[in-house]
């Protein structure tokens, strides 16, 4: 089943989630509403906060497609998509940054050009409730962090240029307006 997204203006977003202290029947059901959702919407990410859950997790899944680097070849080849974090954290970064467009299921039809690490290091919980580590560049590392911002309360729009926000200003604007009077 296909879950609400919560859209820029909803308040849950702006929650910081709560550690996830089991993984029970309950999460993997969630986590699976999500894929669901996600899939629905065309995400390659999605966090709990963003169908109004305040669980500290969040899901990914990159296809092969898009997980190719500037020089045509695969960035993660051995790691197996979809992945459920549960309780993520960044655990190490390289200093090498990079910057390109994200999009975000909160924010419908608004890109902005966003600077992340272009490799990261994190520690999680499985969907079978196994400690994991994984190390991970490009777009998977640009999702981990995306998604790990939104259990921490932090939006896209906090991650644009002053200039850019500007420029959206008006479609953000109706965005808040809209997901308010649907509240």
């Amino acid at each position: 089943m296909s879950l609400p997204i919560c859209t820029y203006g909803n308040p849950i977003l702006r929650k910081k989630a709560i550690e996830v202290t089991t993984v029970n029947d309950d999460i993997k059901a969630l986590a699976k509403e999500m894929f669901e959702t996600m899939y629905a919407e065309q995400g390659v990410g999605l966090a709990a906060e963003q169908v109004g859950r305040t669980e500290r997790m969040f899901v990914v899944d990159i296809p092969p497609e898009g997980d190719v680097g500037e020089d045509g070849q695969r960035e993660n080849p051995g790691i197996s998509m979809p992945l459920v974090f549960i309780n993520p954290r960044i655990t190490g970064h390289t200093q090498d940054v990079q910057v390109g467009p994200e999009g975000c299921l909160s924010f419908p039809d608004i890109f902005a050009n966003v600077e992340r690490w272009y490799e990261v290091d994190a520690e999680y919980i499985d969907i079978e409730g196994l400690p994991q580590r994984i190390h991970a560049k490009g777009l998977l590392s640009r999702a981990i962090q995306h998604e790990l911002d939104h259990l921490d309360g932090i939006l896209l729009v906090d991650r644009m240029s002053h200039v850019k926000k500007a420029a959206l200003g008006g479609k953000l604007k109706r965005l808040v307006k809209a997901t308010k009077k649907a509240l």
